[in-house]
């Protein structure tokens, strides 16, 4: 009963470290995403060979699986948390609202807005950000107090280049460096 408890936390650790050299590639952070991927196949060595090694023993077979699906999981509440990157998010409300405006970029969000036109022509007011995917939820938290009918949506840019969040970036780099 050893080698199937082995098996399930190789898994464990397996799937996770998977996940994030997968989105440690998808971010285009190749360093990061090699070394996770050294000791993704050492630990995929390790379990397979052990499943491997005896085809008979369907308890190795099934803790594979298991711990596969289970790590799955732990591999986006992993995800989750880290929430590495960034994130644009767009907002439509009905009326022009300074306050909600104002208090976002109190808050350090860059805010953009616009009027547009809807169905019908009517007028409608959007607002658009870009922030930290760990930020995500405090933004749209802030803009469900003031608007709680908006229409929110967000994702994930590839890449950006210029305005507040890069300079916001560089000063941050630059005082890193004068500080170490």
């Amino acid at each position: 009963m050893l080698q199937p408890l082995i098996i399930f936390i190789a898994q464990l650790l397996f799937v996770p470290v998977l996940t994030l050299r997968t989105i440690m590639m998808v971010k285009g952070m190749k360093e990061k995403a090699a070394g996770l991927g050294v000791l993704e196949g050492f630990i995929y060595v390790i379990a397979l060979g052990i499943v491997f090694s005896d085809l008979s023993n369907y308890w190795n077979m099934a803790s594979y699986a298991i711990g596969f699906g289970v790590g799955l999981y732990i591999g986006q509440i992993i995800e989750q948390k880290l929430a590495i990157g960034f994130v644009s998010i767009e907002v439509n409300i009905m009326n022009k609202n300074e306050e909600l405006t104002s208090h976002l970029r109190d808050e350090g969000f860059s805010v953009s807005t616009a009027e547009v036109e809807g169905m019908n022509q009517a007028r409608r007011y959007r607002l658009d950000c870009t922030a930290r995917r760990d930020r995500e939820g405090e933004f749209i938290k802030i803009v469900s107090t003031y608007e709680p009918s908006a229409f929110i949506v967000s994702y994930e840019p590839r890449n950006f280049r210029g305005g507040y969040i890069t300079k916001a970036m560089k000063k941050k780099k630059e005082k890193a460096l004068k500080t170490s």
